[in-house]
């Protein structure tokens, strides 16, 4: 299982990596994502990424519990907003479909707004 976890956090940080670079793709859940199956997997990786510094520009402070700072918040905003709503649209059809996705972006919003603390850059 300890494989499986690897080869996940490995995918996972790279995507992460190049959604830091491109606009479209969430670079936070991707990261997230590594920092858990690496914990899962090795204590040695775990310590690696923790000191990456992609971990410490998008993650750190939200793993400690400080949140997140207002840019990253707006970014991850933006980028699931544009996701969802792409969705949405390829859903003419499908009115389910599109309840939950409108749900699910509501509830975003919400998270992001009202329970991640805002933090001032450092």
């Amino acid at each position: 299982m300890k494989i499986v976890y690897i080869v996940l956090g490995c995918l996972s940080l790279g995507l992460g990596a190049v959604g830091a670079v491109l606009p479209i793709l969430p670079t936070f859940p991707f990261l997230l994502f590594a920092a858990f199956c690496f914990g899962k997997s090795s204590e040695r990786l775990h310590t690696w990424f923790k000191g990456t510094k992609l971990y410490k520009n998008n993650l750190e402070s939200y793993v400690k519990g400080q949140g997140m700072t207002m840019k990253t918040k707006i970014r991850i905003m933006i980028i699931v907003t544009i996701t969802m709503a792409i969705g949405f649209i390829m859903m003419k059809q499908v009115i389910i479909g599109r309840i939950v996705l409108a749900i699910v972006w509501l509830f975003h919003i919400y998270y992001f707004i009202f329970r991640v603390k805002t933090i001032q850059k450092t």
